[in-house]
């Protein structure tokens, strides 16, 4: 099951986008799904950084430039709508929230934090990947 916020009907250019020039934030507090979701998309050639908590996200986000962040929504420290929120008021950042919330009320939140896609956990790497693809190609 998958909630998607943006869609495309459109035919754009998402092949062109190559992994190696992605950088990614990931962002989730259980460390297996971390280190399983850091395997994966490395595994594609994506540039990956992970954190565990809002406050290390923030920090990564301070340190460097990200064309992406991947966050879970239940985080420890604070929500993924309140995490994204601050890091968009940095840097005009893409995003996709990855979570167990999936009712029309969490899509709705996502969306209004900027998020650009919600997907449903367990999420497949194909639609992790597409959902990379087709956000970075809206830019």
């Amino acid at each position: 099951m998958k909630a998607v916020l943006a869609t495309s009907s459109e035919s754009s250019p998402v092949s062109q986008l190559k992994p190696s020039q992605i950088r990614l934030l990931v962002v989730e507090d259980h460390l297996d799904t971390t280190q399983m979701l850091y395997l994966l998309l490395a595994g594609l050639g994506y540039a990956v950084k992970t954190a565990g908590d809002a406050a290390t996200a923030l920090e990564l986000a301070s340190q460097e430039s990200f064309d992406m962040l991947i966050s879970d929504i239940g985080l420890p420290d604070e929500t993924g709508y309140e995490l994204m929120k601050k890091i968009r008021e940095r840097n005009p950042i893409k995003g996709i929230a990855v979570t167990a919330y999936g009712t029309e009320e969490d899509v709705r939140k996502s969306r209004d934090a900027g998020f650009s896609e919600h997907l449903l956990k367990p999420v497949e790497l194909s639609r992790l990947h597409e959902a990379i693809q087709r956000v970075l190609a809206l830019r």
